[in-house]
């Protein structure tokens, strides 16, 4: 029972391929892209597997290699390995297992705990062919971060979320190969730290700063271009920025065209469609914003509003964003208000001898306005004939039955002083043709 016991606190690499992908699970050679091959004399594996590309080995408790034989022999193919939220905690073994895998492109370690514990710079060729890199919530320390990327020179994009940093050690060798930094959900607050990821990535176009709570962008536009000459697209969601300050920098970064800035404290005075607007105005060179494409329409649109909402303030308060606008639009004209309140108007209505003047509310039907009426007038019970008299226009069209209870007022074109007649239904109505 020992050895069963400790069999299950250490399992490898080696143990769980064998188990996940044994030729017994696929009798025909078939499932999850596994092809048997023969093994050669000798081997001490029975049959050798041919692994499918992308080997997925999260939740599997592996914390040891095996074999480095065998991992070569199962792996040769493998191009993305997944071995997230395993047990490993010693890069040695990480190592074995990445040297026997030649044509490894995407490596994910997410959520094993690699808190204090470095990586040799000796072993670090290992990982020279890995292109993308994901250690999310792992702690692993920067001194490693910068050895892993001294040693991959086609290193392109790096995810570094959840691992609790509130500062960024620079590394004395840049890694210009880096295209995307992922550091969501740190603890970054300053800007001098930010600023540094410019030194380390000189080439980085994607940066994702979400639910860190840096609290300004603050550098010169000579500094900004000098560090960031090829970013293209920032992350700032749920980040500390406070002032419209901030949001004008943007702008100094020269290739910037996707921003997001949701949730930061300077938005929240604000309905959801001027955030927009004013974010957009104040961006000229963004063609997707909080992940929309900025159409032409729309931001012609937030510029005016922009000026507009700017145009009655001190001239001390005016961002020099609205001046650059002004001199492209000219000065506006507020926008005329549109009154949507229900309309009403005033007519005679006529019951035999009785004329009584009744408001009438246009947006109700003709039904309502029997309703209305009977209540008003106390008209019989078995009903009554409306008819719509036009004033201005009665000597030509004769009055207007209103016939149809669903049609609204409106659509009868009803005016102050028209006169609409009430007539008691008659159940024989032949007798008119006689007349």
């Amino acid at each position: 029972m020992e050895s069963s016991s400790d069999e299950e606190e250490v399992r490898t690499f080696v143990q769980v391929i064998s188990e996940k992908y044994n030729p017994e699970n696929f009798p025909y050679g078939q499932g999850l892209g596994v092809v048997i091959l023969p093994s050669p004399p000798g081997s001490p594996v029975k049959d050798r597997l041919f692994m499918p590309s992308v080997l997925v080995l999260n939740y599997c408790g592996i914390s040891k290699a095996g074999d480095k034989s065998d991992i070569a022999a199962f792996c040769a193919h493998v191009v993305e390995l997944d071995l997230s939220y395993n047990r490993l905690n010693d890069w040695g073994e990480i190592c074995t297992i990445v040297s026997s895998i030649p044509h490894l492109d995407f490596l994910n370690l997410s959520m094993n705990p690699l808190s204090g514990v470095e990586l040799e710079p000796s072993m670090a060729e290992i990982f020279s062919r890995v292109r993308r890199l994901v250690l999310i919530n792992t702690h692993v320390s920067w001194d490693t971060v910068h050895t892993l990327t001294r040693h991959t020179p086609e290193l392109e994009e790096l995810f570094l979320c959840l691992n609790d940093y509130n500062a960024v050690t620079e590394s004395q060798t840049p890694c210009p190969s880096l295209r995307l930094l992922q550091i969501t959900d740190n603890q970054l607050q300053q800007w001098a730290e930010v600023r540094k990821f410019g030194v380390i990535y000189p080439c980085l176009s994607t940066l994702v700063l979400a639910n860190n709570s840096v609290d300004s962008v603050g550098d010169s536009q000579e500094t900004l271009q000098r560090l960031f000459p090829n970013l293209r697209s920032i992350n700032l969601n749920n980040s500390g920025l406070s002032t419209w300050d901030d949001i004008e920098r943007l702008n100094f970064f020269p290739k910037l065209e996707e921003v997001k800035a949701m949730g930061i404290p300077l938005l929240q005075p604000y309905s959801t469609q001027e955030r927009r607007s004013l974010l957009l105005a104040q961006l000229p060179s963004a063609v997707v914003l909080n992940g929309s494409v900025v159409s032409q329409g729309e931001r012609e649109d937030a510029e005016r509003f922009f000026i507009r909402y700017y145009q009655d303030r001190p001239e001390q308060e005016l961002p020099e964003r609205y001046h650059t606008l002004v001199s492209k639009y000219g000065q506006l004209a507020p926008l005329a208000e549109v009154d949507l309140s229900p309309r009403c108007t005033t007519v005679d209505v006529r019951w035999g001898e009785r004329v009584v003047a009744v408001s009438l509310r246009l947006e109700q039907t003709v039904g309502d306005l029997k309703k209305h009426l009977k209540a008003l007038l106390q008209l019989p019970n078995n009903g009554v004939r409306l008819f719509y008299i036009n004033r201005e226009m009665c000597s030509v069209l004769g009055p207007e039955e209103l016939k149809c209870g669903c049609r609204a007022l409106h659509s009868y074109s009803i005016r102050d002083g028209d006169e609409i007649l009430v007539v008691p239904k008659v159940k024989g109505r032949c007798s008119s043709s006689h007349l």
